[in-house]
């Protein structure tokens, strides 16, 4: 991107903030759709970043390149159709991410293919950020790997006898995501998927616009 310096910490804020406090809104949102009003009466069913960013989870992000959000609780017995529930809710957050990047993408199109728009270094940096991080951010949390969301929808169409051993593996975890901090692992499995989103949105908005 553009290198670990207070340039890009700034230009990247705004997309961090929107990533983690949208994805974390999308939960609540489709948490209280499906029937659970327990992300309401927490406080967690509103746009307010301050009610969703966790301090030490946004640190980590430019720190580590890893990190986290305060997670929306919720209660699938008050679903009114528990798998379905589960399986929506998680997916609510990735798909946030990718429509946000889908519609930062097109705003960046817009202004530089249909107005032919000359955009400041910092207008650039800033929308091409919200792209990166939060189409990174969705991909990375449909990993299979308890906590994520994409460990929830497994565990959702898992036979019942298979959820106990799968929820087995979240001790593991802190260790699982150390070893991808450390090695390229994890970049064999976001970027090739990343290249393909971004690929696919900038070809719908070249289509579109």
């Amino acid at each position: 991107m553009f290198g670990f310096n207070l340039m890009e910490m700034i230009a990247g804020l705004p997309g961090l903030i929107i990533a983690l406090a949208l994805h974390e809104y999308a939960h609540a949102r489709a948490a209280v759709a499906m029937g659970d009003f327990t992300p309401r009466l927490m406080g967690r069913l509103t746009l307010n970043p301050l009610a969703h960013i966790d301090p030490i989870g946004l640190a980590m992000l430019f720190i580590a390149r890893f990190g986290w959000a305060k997670p929306v609780v919720i209660n699938p017995n008050n679903f009114r159709d528990r798998k379905k529930g589960e399986i929506l809710v998680a997916l609510a957050g990735p798909a946030m991410n990718f429509l946000l990047a889908f519609i930062a993408l097109g705003v960046m199109f817009f202004l530089t293919h249909t107005l032919h728009m000359e955009m400041s270094y910092g207008l650039r940096a800033v929308l091409w950020l919200i792209v990166v991080y939060n189409i990174n951010f969705g991909v990375f949390n449909l990993i299979p790997l308890p906590p994520l969301d994409g460990s929830r929808i497994l565990m959702a169409v898992l036979p019942y006898e298979m959820q106990y051993r799968f929820a087995s593996l979240e001790r593991y975890s802190m260790i699982i995501f150390i070893i991808f901090i450390a090695t390229p692992i994890l970049s064999y499995i976001l970027v090739p998927i990343a290249q393909f989103l971004l690929g696919l949105f900038s070809g719908i908005w070249l289509v579109l616009l």
